[in-house]
């Protein structure tokens, strides 16, 4: 399977933080300063920049195609409305041997990294995550964009390798379990004080 032989191999170049983050052989990952940087831009021969056009401006190049998804970065917002047609352009682009580069500024966009690796790599959510984190290592979705993601993976697959569970600090995915415990003592916060914040749910 192609997700599977993905998952077996290295994150493509080093995590990065500040630059391009590759993500696969034609889609990339950045933030602002770095999308609009020509030079670095042509260097990786990116032919689509996909990016939110409520939170971010972008210097607009002549060879360069740039999408919008209008959706903003909170918890409320309905992200799964753009999973399929974010993931289809980016298949697209792939198609006709070019790159994509996803341009976020904060959170949004970087959904649909795992979207699209499920989508057409066959990967379960969680190896999607894993990989998308390691070769962008601050990649962290909203609970919002969580619950979002685990309902758009059982629509593909009729399963979930992810789950919501109950935590110190909330409702959390439970990938975050491990973490919770390192950062928080034992009984520190009561499960029941921390509101689950307001999501929504696709159908």
């Amino acid at each position: 399977q192609v997700g599977s032989a993905l998952s077996a191999q290295s994150p493509m170049g080093q995590p990065s933080v500040s630059g391009l983050s590759q993500i696969t052989s034609s889609l990339y990952i950045s933030n602002g300063v770095a999308a609009n940087n020509k030079l670095m831009v042509s260097s990786n021969r990116i032919t689509t920049v996909i990016n939110v056009p409520v939170e971010v401006v972008n210097t607009l190049y002549e060879d360069i195609q740039y999408v919008q998804v209008p959706v903003a970065d909170a918890p409320i917002s309905r992200l799964c409305d753009f999973f399929d047609p974010t993931a289809d352009h980016i298949h697209s682009v792939a198609m006709k041997q070019g790159r994509t580069l996803l341009r976020c500024w904060r959170e949004p966009l970087s959904c649909s990294l795992p979207c699209y690796l499920m989508k057409y790599h066959a990967m379960s959510l969680l190896d999607a995550h894993t990989w998308t984190k390691s070769c962008r290592p601050i990649i962290r979705p909203n609970n919002g964009f969580w619950e979002q993601l685990i309902h758009y993976e059982f629509q593909l697959f009729g399963k979930n390798s992810v789950h919501m569970v109950s935590s110190p600090m909330g409702v959390i995915p439970d990938i975050y379990q491990k973490g919770v415990r390192l950062m928080i003592p034992l009984g520190a916060i009561s499960p029941a004080s921390v509101p689950r914040s307001k999501v929504q749910i696709c159908y």
